[in-house]
């Protein structure tokens, strides 16, 4: 069994390795205010940014989803891994050798399946290349790149390689680097033999390393080069542990800062067409994985684009019949974009990697420009089918297309394809297709579709934004609620900004929060040793309020407070100190109230010493309220 990782080396990764930099591998970030970031959330579907990070506490939430937590919590989550795997992986990014409680350091037999199998992608995919570049059978490896227009500085940016003819070529290479049979089957790079044993999966081919958006290698696409080989043209990795054809995109680690950059994505069918567009300047371009382009390929990019207003995802199709039935197939889940979308077909039906070799990189480019609207191309392919010489095909072809048009986002759009529409069928009358058109789009709104209407939200003042109005609130809760939203503000601060509030906030006692989560998370910042802990080391305090939450429900509310912007522009002692007396005065008023209560039951009948003392203590909070509205956070 894996022995533990020491805790000083874990948190040497929390330190080295900052949150925004892990995060920003998988999603677009941009300033939320308050020194916060935000992005669309990776961990559920979404169209407005309610996912934020902080940098400076090392932590993030979503106040969509509520999944929260600190860098080692993001890898785990993202990637599903363990807890053990996700520290092993950032420790290699971050180059530190970790220790175990049981002795020894990183051996290979505590490193968590996953890690072991990427490991083995890493070093087969550098085997695969060192071939390619020198061995004499890969010569015909070379001559097809050549022929394609790509020399072995092209093969070695794009990481292309050779796999040997032989039956175990690679299994006994990777046996020699301390991989064993079970986990070279396991990640798709072997399969069993007819004998029983081991053979390489990938044998006389060219070789592409298929990456996930963090860089690191999880698959292969393996295409044929001789006409002795009876498998298929293209080979890939079989679904493994670490890969999922639906959800990896090849290139999206070389485009993925291009991407975001710009707002814009390039959608190829090939890895050739991507190597040709990334060289022609294209560096937005990738492609699918031997499997069409999906819903699981659009939230990978929505979460690059962010789906603003400007951004544009444009896909490249072949001229032939394949190509349209895969446009249309693209078209269908158009909608989950927020992005507008175009098809590109290049002159003569040429793919990128052919449209470059014939007429060069500026061509390439030429191509990826958005022209022809996916839904004006969709809308021509249906109408194609259609006798439009007829009243009844007129007909037929309009109740086929009025949806697709009824679908399309903006409202302003919609009408001007509506009136396009009408042309394309051939109907005189284009207020008949407006009103048909809108009616259906009414329908679907109606219906919990997705009609047209406004984009994300845009142009809301960063540090005004409180996304955790937006979140459902129990009974226990109530954001609307003055006093719930004062203990709220002061959690805050004492988890953000201890400094401010220390040590007074030390002394309030848990009774002195009135909504249960907020005083379960009062609690747990004591048993944590208290805010002042958090004035010498921010992140420390951080992580020791967190591990001391009792469940994960109270430890999610931790994170969220810790990441939630402060409501104020200008954060300071001033504004610290009106928190802490508002709380404080409101558990004075409740307090007054009781004794107030009390005294009416006692009446003038009870035991005289009691009466005496009670209303003792009733004026004593009366002088200490009346301090603390004069003197303020001084009266404390």
């Amino acid at each position: 069994m894996a022995g533990r990782i020491n805790d000083e080396d874990v948190k040497a990764v929390r330190d080295a390795v900052p949150i925004d930099a892990v995060v920003s591998e998988y999603l677009q970030l941009r300033n939320a205010g308050g020194g916060n970031l935000k992005g669309l959330c990776p961990f559920h579907d979404e169209k407005s940014p309610s996912f934020q990070v902080s940098p400076a506490k090392g932590l993030f939430h979503c106040f969509g989803c509520q999944e929260g937590g600190d860098t080692i919590t993001f890898v785990m989550k993202v990637d599903h891994l363990s807890f053990s795997e996700a520290v092993e992986r950032l420790a290699g990014t971050a180059g530190i050798t970790l220790r175990y409680e049981q002795g020894g350091y990183n051996p290979t037999h505590q490193r968590g399946e996953r890690i072991r199998l990427v490991e083995a992608h890493k070093v087969a995919a550098g085997y695969y290349a060192e071939q390619l570049d020198a061995s004499p059978e890969a010569e015909i490896g070379r001559k097809f790149l050549a022929e394609r227009g790509f020399d072995q500085d092209a093969a070695r940016h794009f990481g292309v390689g050779y796999s040997p003819a032989g039956w175990d070529h690679l299994t006994r290479f990777l046996r020699g680097k301390g991989f064993s049979d079970k986990e070279l089957l396991l990640s798709g790079l072997a399969q069993e033999g007819r004998r029983g044993g081991p053979i390489d999966r990938f044998r006389g081919r060219l070789m592409w390393p298929i990456r996930d958006i963090s860089g690191e290698v999880v698959g292969f696409g393996a295409r044929k080069l001789r006409e002795d080989d009876n498998g298929p043209k293209y080979l890939n990795t079989p679904e493994t542990a670490i890969y999922r054809k639906s959800q990896v995109l090849y290139g999206i680690d070389l485009a993925k800062k291009d991407i975001a950059k710009a707002s814009r994505a390039v959608v190829v069918e090939g890895y050739t067409d991507v190597m040709a567009c990334h060289l022609a300047g294209v560096t937005t371009a990738i492609a699918t994985c031997g499997t069409a382009f999906g819903g699981d390929h659009i939230k990978i990019l929505r979460r690059l684009l962010m789906d603003n207003g400007s951004a544009r995802v444009i896909f490249t199709f072949d001229g032939d019949a394949a190509g349209q039935k895969a446009a249309l197939r693209a078209f269908e889940d158009d909608q989950k974009f927020a992005a507008e979308t175009y098809i590109a077909v290049a002159p003569d039906g040429m793919d990128p990697c052919d449209l470059r070799l014939a007429k060069g990189d500026e061509a390439v480019a030429d191509l990826a420009q958005p022209r022809t609207p996916l839904f004006e191309f969709a809308l021509r392919q249906i109408v194609a089918r259609y006798d439009l010489d007829t009243p009844a095909g007129r007909a037929a072809a309009l109740d086929e297309a009025a949806p697709v048009v009824a679908r399309i986002k903006n409202s302003a759009s919609q009408h001007e394809v509506a009136v396009q529409l009408a042309g394309l069928v051939g109907i005189l009358d284009t207020q008949f297709v407006v009103k048909r058109v809108g009616q259906l789009a009414r329908w679907a709104r109606d219906r919990g579709g997705q009609g047209p209407g406004p984009g994300p939200d845009r142009g809301r003042p960063p540090v005004a934004e409180n996304p955790a109005a937006r979140r459902p609130q129990g009974p226990a809760l109530n954001l609307r609620n003055p006093v719930h939203a004062t203990e709220r503000e002061l959690l805050k601060l004492a988890l953000q900004r201890p400094e401010l509030v220390s040590p007074a906030f030390d002394a309030y006692g848990v009774d002195e929060f009135t909504a249960e989560p907020y005083a379960a998370v009062r609690e747990t910042i004591t048993e944590a040793g208290g805010a002042e802990q958090g004035v010498q080391d921010a992140q420390a305090y951080l992580v020791r309020v967190r591990e001391a939450a009792p469940d994960d429900r109270i430890r999610a509310m931790v994170t969220e407070l810790a990441v939630e912007a402060i409501m104020r522009r200008t954060v300071d002692e001033v504004y610290a100190g009106e928190q802490l007396v508002a709380v404080r005065r409101r558990a004075v008023e409740r307090r007054v109230r009781d004794i107030q209560s009390a005294l009416t039951r006692l009446g003038t009948g009870g035991d005289a010493a009691h009466l005496a003392a009670v209303q003792n203590e009733l004026w004593v909070l009366q002088q200490y309220d009346q301090s603390l509205r004069e003197q303020g956070a001084g009266a404390l």
